[in-house]
């Protein structure tokens, strides 16, 4: 028995797939101008959607949260600030949104859609170490994304520094009573200076008259002394503990938000990604043609 010569017997699927193959690229051949055609179109409705997008205005602001510190300037403390969900958390609440959009006048359903959050750190810095983020809020109005930006920053910093607010009034007090201290125990010492002068040139009193009254002035001198002396260090350590507060441990709005124009689409990127889709849809045009025209020819002479 001799084998079979018959190609169509002997055919493999090796075989068929060049065959598949080399019809592939002969249609390609016949159609070139398709995926060409394709690729011009493609591009032209890129750059065209990229020029119709228009422009936006984005207006960004830096926040520091504050590093907040146990009483008496001890060590740090967990608090918001040091939470690294914290203000993507506030941003987006409702409440925030909502105050934002009444100062800013953008509906809060476009400016929830419009806020975006981002840490600034230096590379290998640890969160919670001089912790700043940015805020971002994107629209079509200049002035209100400002407003916009501006509203939901000062919330953040209302919202993490609830705490150290609460520590800068106390501290504030503490300040001011040292002040007033201060200013009586001067008064004093001042009036008792003047009364040694006076009982030096009165001439009524006797001279153990004066020693005894002038004893008596000097003690009452060194004694609001010492006072003035241990109130000045109060007031010394509450000010320090205050500035702390307020220029380390307090939030606060770094950076203002300046709106800036910006392209809404990259010309760059909408002409070379249309450029490739019409390519795609090109090639899938010439594979397909042939296929589709050899049916409908067939479909005619059938119902010839």
């Amino acid at each position: 028995m001799t084998a079979s010569t018959d190609p169509r017997v002997a055919a493999g699927p090796d075989d068929e797939q060049e065959v598949s193959l080399a019809s592939g690229w002969e249609r390609l051949k016949a159609r070139w101008w398709l995926p060409v055609l394709g690729l011009v179109v493609g591009a032209a409705v890129g750059l065209v959607l990229a020029i119709a997008g228009g422009s936006v205005w984005k207006a960004q602001s830096i926040v520091y949260l504050g590093q907040p510190f146990a009483p008496l300037g001890g060590g740090q403390i967990q608090s918001l600030a040091t939470n690294p969900r914290t203000v993507n958390e506030v941003v987006h609440s409702e409440s925030a949104l909502r105050r934002a959009s009444a100062l800013s006048g953008i509906p809060v359903s476009r400016l929830r859609s419009s806020v975006g959050v981002s840490d600034v750190t230096a590379a290998g810095q640890l969160r919670g170490i001089n912790p700043l983020a940015e805020v971002t809020v994107q629209g079509s109005h200049p002035k209100k994304v400002e407003l916009a930006v501006a509203a939901l920053s000062n919330e953040i910093v209302s919202r993490v520094s609830t705490y150290v607010t609460q520590k800068v009034r106390i501290l504030q007090t503490q300040v001011d009573t040292s002040k007033a201290q201060l200013a009586a125990a001067d008064a004093r010492i001042a009036q008792a200076e003047a009364q040694q002068q006076a009982l030096v040139a009165n001439g009524s009193l006797t001279a153990v008259e004066k020693l005894l009254l002038s004893a008596n002035l000097n003690a009452v001198i060194a004694t609001t002394d010492q006072k003035r002396t241990s109130v000045q260090d109060d007031l010394s350590n509450a000010q320090q503990l205050l500035n702390l507060a307020q220029t380390v441990e307090m939030g606060s709005v770094v950076e203002r938000g300046t709106a800036v124009k910006t392209t809404a689409r990259s010309g760059r990127t909408s002409l070379v990604v249309g450029a490739f889709v019409g390519l795609i849809v090109g090639l899938i045009a010439a594979l397909l043609a042939e296929p589709i025209a050899a049916r409908r020819r067939r479909a005619a002479t059938a119902e010839s």
